[in-house]
């Protein structure tokens, strides 16, 4: 009988592989400073940012276009400051509230 793998192992697959990659650049950027080997060590920065920006560059924006094509709620603001009636809008206070201090 096969065994299936749960998501539950999957995310901690995923989150000691997170967690050894980190400890594998930290230990590389602090060998390179040991060994005063920052010329490498700016080039290597370079190019990790420049695959940062190709990997934003190419990521899939499909969702932030579907929230930008939706219509805009229902904005009373103008109503508002018109003093006009709107079913949103509460009445306006004809009295002054009373003082809580006793």
């Amino acid at each position: 009988m096969a065994s299936r793998s749960r998501p539950v192992d999957t995310r901690k697959r995923r989150r000691r592989m997170t967690l050894l990659w980190i400890a594998v650049v930290g230990l590389v950027i602090i060998l390179l400073l040991r060994y005063e080997q920052l010329a490498l060590l700016y080039v290597l920065a370079t190019l990790s940012v420049a695959a940062l920006l190709i990997v934003v560059s190419l990521s899939d924006l499909s969702g932030a276009r579907k929230a930008a094509a939706e219509s805009a709620p229902f904005d009373d603001s103008a109503a508002i400051g018109d003093h006009t009636s709107s079913p949103l809008v509460s009445p306006v206070l004809t009295e002054p509230r009373a003082s809580k201090r006793g």
